[in-house]
């Protein structure tokens, strides 16, 4: 065929092949193949592989690389890390998508460290970590052998493990608080053990009691307010407490009116929030308002107690596990099983050790004491974390 006769022909049929729908083209392009010799099928591969087959991560600039890396899972990420070198190049010198999947494993994130592989390498430990999680691989236990009787009580502070009795204490303060069974709450003077003030209003035994700044405002404290919280049976108690130890109660919290429902005897407060465990869940109070902001039902609230609340991680337990929880999705994504241990009502008997994993992992604070617990045989049962291989 002539060259014009040619094009002329060519343009036809592109034209008539551009009013085709998809299946009709389909079928035409098959109907090619099939005529088509060795060249012709020889130049269509050579053709497809340019077209199919372009290395993106080569061709596209660096942000637009680095946008579509961040849509990609985590163990996609890592297979395509083996593609080739310099796919494990460019992948590795995104900071931002590394951060990324540490962020939603619960690690925290240090925005100072822009180093791209050492984000990578803080995800692999982090996945190892949850995996062991999930496993019941990530903690070990231990005992502390050496009371003749029953252990009453169990405090945790500061790496120092004691048995005393619902207390906290402030040095700067030199004041020493103390919640008893005569329901009274008392403050005392740390350099010179007197007793400064008898807080009352309880009617219950006082099992718990936190000494703590106030990080928010609201009508009755401001930032920086040195507050008292106070816990029985059914009641929160907000006490405000600084160099005026004489002080006058300034909000009772409670879950419900009627005392139909009980507090467990495991109060945490931070600043900003009250979080208690009840015989229906977990309630969480925004301190600036005293509202409640949230309840995590459990299926079995009653046998199922709080030990400590974190940002990401919550630590529970019942009779027979200690359970670590997903805050962001109420999920537990961990667990681990306990000896037959005494769990006394006042919650004194057992607590949390090291809790500021819970706030977000970080590679170095998952190490040291979960928690510690009195045993029927007058030991102590601890519950450690591993060492992270």
């Amino acid at each position: 065929m002539e060259k014009a006769a040619f094009e002329g022909w060519l343009e036809s049929v592109s034209a008539t092949y551009l009013t085709l729908n998809d299946q009709q083209r389909n079928q035409s392009l098959d109907h090619l193949i099939s005529l088509s010799g060795a060249a012709q099928l020889r130049h269509l591969s050579n053709g497809l592989e340019t077209l199919l087959k372009r290395d993106f991560l080569r061709l596209l600039p660096l942000e637009l690389t680095f946008y579509l890396l961040r849509w990609l899972d985590p163990q996609t990420l890592l297979t395509c890390c083996l593609v080739c070198k310099q796919w494990n190049k460019v992948i590795n010198s995104c900071t931002e998508v590394w951060q990324g999947v540490c962020r939603k494993l619960g690690w925290r994130i240090d925005e100072s460290i822009q180093d791209a592989s050492h984000w990578k390498g803080v995800y692999l430990k982090a996945k190892l970590r949850m995996m062991q999680l999930k496993d019941q691989e990530a903690f070990e236990t231990s005992s502390l052998i050496g009371h003749s009787a029953r252990v009453y009580a169990l405090y945790y502070k500061d790496g120092l493990l004691c048995t005393v009795f619902s207390v906290d204490y402030n040095d700067e303060l030199d004041v020493l608080v103390s919640g008893s069974a005569d329901f009274s709450v008392k403050v005392w003077a740390l350099s010179a053990g007197a007793c400064l003030n008898t807080l009352t209003g309880h009617t219950e035994w006082v099992t718990k009691v936190i000494l703590q700044r106030s990080e928010v405002e609201s009508v009755v404290h401001s930032p920086g307010d040195y507050i008292l919280l106070s816990a029985d049976k059914y009641e929160i108690k907000v006490w405000p407490l600084g160099r005026e130890i004489n002080c006058k109660c300034l909000k009772t919290l409670s879950v419900s009116e009627d005392r139909s429902i009980s507090l467990q005897p495991r109060l945490q407060f931070d600043g900003r929030y009250i979080v208690c465990s009840s015989d229906l869940g977990v309630y969480q109070w925004d301190f600036a308002s005293f509202e409640i902001l949230r309840v995590i039902k459990m299926q079995d609230p009653a046998n199922l107690s709080l030990l400590s609340f974190g940002k990401v991680f919550a630590l529970l337990f019942d009779n027979r596990f200690l359970y670590v929880m997903d805050l962001r999705t109420e999920a537990i994504t961990g667990r681990w099983p306990l000896p037959a241990y005494r769990k006394s009502k006042r919650g004194s008997s057992f607590l949390a050790g090291v809790t500021s994993w819970l706030n977000g992992l970080d590679g170095g604070n998952d190490s040291g004491l979960v928690f510690a617990t009195s045993m029927p045989d007058h030991s102590i049962h601890l519950v450690l974390w591993k060492e992270n291989g």
